[in-house]
């Protein structure tokens, strides 16, 4: 198995979820899915079942059972060991730790939101807005709902940060959008 493998993010997921509890990796993807959007984009079961086949080769997690539910095939369940759960730890607190500049699709667009012009770019901008607008709702009311479960907000935190950081580009949008249309953002003149 690649190394590279390790270095993928779904990893942290998978040891953060046997962290809570031993799982196979058909729940693993429904517990992410179910948690927000954020994994789901990230994650498809092929590349969940590549992370768990490396993570159980560097013996961070091991199986644990095997379990069989009426007529489906047989699953196997994973639990995190120690080597896991250090590995866990650090990559968290290495993770939280550091600021890094975390590179988005959006901001290498943003970065050449002259080329729209100035029309353009409200035009995208406020389709932008809308989307993410409906997005969060849903968002926050999918929390709200988890929240009422019996989930407890740390395993969740990170839909609260997701859901912060949205709201922050919402106002960031509205702002750019407002000084386009003002005038105080202007575009440089033919030459």
């Amino acid at each position: 198995m690649p190394r590279r493998t390790l270095d993928n993010p779904i990893v942290l997921a998978v040891l953060g979820l046997l962290l809570e509890r031993p799982s196979h990796p058909h729940q693993m993807l429904s517990d992410l899915r179910r948690r927000g959007d954020d994994y789901a984009v990230a994650i498809n079961r092929g590349s969940l079942y590549t992370v768990v086949r490396a993570l159980a080769d560097v013996e961070w997690i091991a199986v644990q059972d095997q379990e069989r539910s009426g007529n489906r095939p047989e699953r196997t369940v994973y639990a995190l060991t120690g080597a896991g759960s250090r590995e866990l730890v650090r990559r968290l607190d290495v993770q939280i730790r550091d600021p890094g500049r975390e590179f988005s699709r959006f901001l290498g667009a943003v970065a050449y939101l002259g080329a729209l012009g100035p029309d353009g770019a409200v035009a995208a901008l406020t389709e932008r807005r809308a989307r993410l607008r409906e997005r969060t709702v849903a968002d926050a009311e999918r929390l709200a709902e988890v929240l009422k479960g019996d989930v407890p907000r740390l395993f969740v935190i990170e839909a609260e940060y997701a859901l912060a950081l949205a709201r922050a580009e919402l106002d960031w949008i509205d702002s750019v959008v407002d000084d386009i249309r003002t005038g105080a953002l202007r575009w440089p003149t033919a030459n």
